[in-house]
């Protein structure tokens, strides 16, 4: 039986046999040469098996020319569709996915009494959702395998449409199609949670992702950082910081070592918070851990300095960024960063500022111009005045799709 929930993704038009051959028969085919002397093969009396039927699908050019050969072969008395000539039909059809969609249900309708392998049924799933875009069939073939063609789904082809459904944000069928893994005879694995609770977190479930997270433990299988740091991310998008931070202290209870993208999310987590010491606590923590921070990390840390407001060390954080790690900060940062200092009349910073940002590659756009000159142009000082020529011979050297600014004349 179809779940509620899926009858909302299903277009509930039937295709039957008939209108597979009389598509067969009206298409306007338009065979190459080639693909026209391999079909005369199917013309001649000569008995033709199954490999040979095969060999002469694979060598065909076009589309059309694939569903030519099968209306022919079908017509004749050594017929005989085995697994491996089907799935090179429609790896051929899938080329045209006009051709495709028609053909799939009547080929199933004709062929349900064959007995097709789980990597077939796996290889029909992916069809349906990456080259016809209808994950609803994706979703009924995994229910039909092993209900009509009597063969159970492997946890990977499960997973495959669990990941798809969660992927395409459709989490009420998802949670149903998770809750037959019984009835389907299929057994649930660590993967298989993993999607599940990201599911759950995205629509802001959690204290039902939370239950999932605590039935790791309860069905015996092993929670590994994904699952951690899905849930982290999942309760720091609520603003539940601290109680992502905790679940550091469960990881090393079970034996889990955080990786790049558990500390990453913690790190954002708390900058989002405003927790700046925090997060450069939790960057420190994570490289005596042995994770080496990457420059999403940095980042992540740079943002929370500027947000703040502490430009002096975001500088430096900078200047460590670039010449000891490699890592190149964001053009945003130095789009804050040049606004802030240019709000504390810092000229000689905002050069400083305006020269690492075009080093980087980086070009100011027209609204942090207006701000660097109306900065420099509000002193009065000699000193400033240095700085006001260095800054413009900037706009005057920079590459030709920097955009010019000029001084407004008192």
């Amino acid at each position: 039986m179809i779940p509620r929930a899926l009858t909302q993704l299903i277009s509930h038009n039937t295709t039957h046999l008939s209108i597979f051959l009389s598509l067969t028969l009206t298409h306007p085919f338009s065979s190459s040469p080639s693909d026209s002397a391999i079909l005369s093969r199917l013309h001649h009396k000569d008995w033709l098996t199954p490999k040979e039927a095969t060999t002469l699908l694979n060598s065909l050019t076009h589309p059309s020319s694939a569903l030519t050969l099968f209306h022919l072969y079908s017509s004749r008395k050594d017929f005989n569709p085995t697994e491996p000539f089907i799935t090179s039909l429609l790896t051929c059809l899938s080329r045209d996915p006009n051709l495709l969609h028609p053909f799939i249900p009547s080929l199933l309708h004709s062929l349900h009494l064959r007995r097709f392998s789980e990597p077939f049924f796996l290889t029909l799933i992916k069809l349906y959702a990456h080259v016809l875009k209808r994950i609803d069939k994706s979703v009924e073939t995994l229910y039909a395998m092993p209900r009509i063609f009597r063969c159970v789904p492997s946890t990977k082809t499960f997973n495959f449409v669990l990941n798809l459904l969660v992927s395409a944000k459709v989490y009420d069928v998802a949670h149903e199609v998770y809750a037959a893994a019984p009835r389907l005879g299929v057994e649930v694995d660590a993967c298989c949670l993993n999607i599940l609770l990201k599911g759950l977190c995205e629509c802001g479930k959690l204290e039902a992702a939370r239950k999932v997270f605590d039935e790791f433990t309860e069905s015996g299988l092993e929670r590994n950082a994904r699952t951690f740091a899905t849930l982290m991310d999942g309760l720091c998008e609520k603003g539940r910081v601290e109680e992502a931070v905790g679940l550091l202290e469960v990881m090393e209870r079970d034996g889990v070592s955080g990786d790049t993208i558990v500390y990453n999310v913690l790190i954002k987590g708390l900058r989002k918070k405003g927790k700046v010491e925090e997060g450069m606590e939790m960057m420190e923590r994570m490289m005596r851990n042995g994770c080496y921070p990457n420059g999403s990390s940095y980042q992540e840390v740079l943002y929370g300095l500027l947000d703040a407001e502490r430009f002096d060390e975001a500088k430096g954080l900078m200047e460590r960024m670039v010449l000891r790690e490699g890592v190149r900060p964001s053009f945003v940062s130095y789009k804050v960063m040049i606004e802030g200092l240019c709000k504390r009349k810092l000229v000689g910073e905002v050069d400083w500022a305006v020269r690492q940002m075009m080093m980087q590659g980086f070009v100011p756009r027209m609204g942090t111009w207006r701000q660097v000159v109306k900065c420099v142009v509000s002193q009065e000082t000699s000193s400033d005045r240095v700085s006001v020529e260095e800054i413009l011979d900037n706009l005057c050297c920079t590459k030709m799709d920097m955009i010019p600014v000029s001084l407004p004349c008192n």
